[in-house]
């Protein structure tokens, strides 16, 4: 085995990597194990090990001898290494265990030896064991590079590179294996993802789920979410803010009229949208949304728990655990657009435990910025959005429309503002142009 040299049965690691203690001498023999462990040559480890070689010894992959010889099956280098004090539960940098290799690539014998040892595989909820039936957005994890990665804006998502692009990927938590809500959560999610191609949602790119920790691979956006950009920006220009609306406005359109079955997201508020290169917006998050096939209406199975500042975006028919639709998202992104505008967040008065009393008093965030930055109806569109009555909300085709005017007449009424600004300055370089003129003609009538 060499970290150039690919392993049979298992996608090659980028070339280049120099694995951690390569050159040394002292290591030199671990490395040699490890060769010898992916040949199957137990007699060469026993000596290896006798001259005192590390058995639990990791390249720069995080991987083991053992590692190595459970996905090549090589059982009797398998029961050797075990013997002598490697350890049977040791994870690499994918979160691969030899158990899991063993069982990947269905090593039969070697999994039996494992679980001897006491290793015991927490078998991905979702795994088949037909290769007919693997999903076919099923990624390879050894594709997903997390060297360089680091953790993004939301927690359980890490930067990675797959096939040479950017990604962000979603990890599961190890309670997500023996918890059935969790795992029918995580279906549902990838039911919804895998349906879903619009220029103002982030795109899925494919998912682990043969075995762990799976995982979820989207686009990856360079800028941030919604939240830091207002963060950092305070109230935005009424032109900027009905721009970014309507990016927010497009993506839930094509959610809520996608065809056979709407989505509701559900969880619409600024840091589940997310800002591409360009500064667009595209809507991202799915894990509470619900689709709507026969049923017009759905309810929550179990109390709302929206984390931080999210609860502030809930429409009051979800908070006073009613049958709810599509209009819910409605509700939420008019406090996100009156929120660009103000620089603040909804109710930013009122502690998190007030929100729910305050929705059910029919109160609503107070709109203190200039009139003029809620002209040409836009003051209006937003408090209809927020109606108490979820049948009085426009849905987001007529909400685009209205955005769409509003916008153009902003556009019109910052044009105005220019033109007279280039007059008066075109009218200054006149004048000065002729004072200039002035003094010259004088300067030369004096020199002769």
């Amino acid at each position: 085995w060499s970290p150039s040299r690919p392993r049979p049965r298992r996608r090659r690691r980028r070339r280049g990597r120099r694995p951690l203690g390569l050159g040394s001498g002292s290591s030199r023999p671990c490395f040699q194990m490890m060769y010898l462990a992916h040949e199957g040559n137990a007699e060469g480890i026993r000596e290896l090990l006798d001259a005192g070689a590390d058995p639990n010894f990791r390249d720069s992959d995080g991987r083991t001898a053992l590692h190595i010889s459970a996905c090549e099956g090589h059982a009797e280098v398998v029961e050797l290494l075990l013997d002598r004090g490697a350890e049977a539960v040791v994870e690499d940098q994918w979160g691969s265990t030899p158990l899991a290799d063993a069982m990947h690539y269905q090593n039969h014998d070697v999994i039996k030896i494992l679980e001897k040892h006491g290793s015991n595989h927490k078998v991905a909820p979702m795994h088949v064991n037909s290769d007919r039936d693997v999903p076919e957005y099923e990624i390879d994890p050894d594709e997903l590079d997390f060297t360089n990665g680091k953790d993004l804006a939301k927690g359980t998502f890490r930067k990675a590179t797959w096939r040479g692009i950017l990604v962000a990927v979603k990890k599961l938590d190890d309670d997500v294996l023996t918890d059935e809500n969790k795992v029918q959560a995580f279906r549902d999610e990838l039911d919804v993802l895998q349906l879903i191609r619009h220029p103002n949602v982030v795109q899925f790119l494919g998912a682990v789920t043969q075995t762990n920790p799976m995982m979820i691979v989207m686009e990856f956006m360079p800028k941030g979410d919604l939240r830091k950009h207002l963060n950092r920006k305070g109230a935005l220009e009424p032109l900027y803010a009905v721009k970014l609306a309507l990016d927010i406005a497009r993506g839930m359109s094509y959610l809520h009229e996608h065809k056979p079955q709407a989505i509701i997201h559900r969880d619409l508020e600024p840091s589940n949208i997310l800002r591409d290169d360009t500064g667009h917006l595209k809507v991202a998050d799915f894990d509470l949304c619900k689709m709507l096939k026969w049923r017009r209406k759905v309810r929550e199975d179990k109390p709302v728990t929206s984390p931080g500042n999210a609860c502030r975006y809930v429409a009051p028919e979800v908070l006073r655990k009613e049958e709810y639709d599509n209009k819910v998202d409605v509700f939420s992104f008019a406090l996100i657009l009156q929120e660009m505008i103000e620089g603040c967040l909804p109710f930013h008065d009122k502690k998190i435990d007030e929100i729910e009393k305050a929705h059910s008093s029919k109160e609503r965030p107070p709109f203190r910025a200039p009139a003029k930055h809620y002209a040409y109806g836009l003051r209006e569109l937003i408090e209809k959005c927020w109606s108490e009555n979820p049948a009085d909300r426009p849905n987001f085709r007529v909400v685009i429309d209205r955005l769409s005017a509003i916008q153009i007449e902003l556009a019109r009424r910052n044009r105005w503002k220019v033109r007279p600004l280039k007059c008066f300055l075109s009218f200054e370089g006149l004048r000065k142009k002729d004072r200039n003129e002035g003094s010259t003609n004088r300067s030369s009538r004096s020199s002769r």
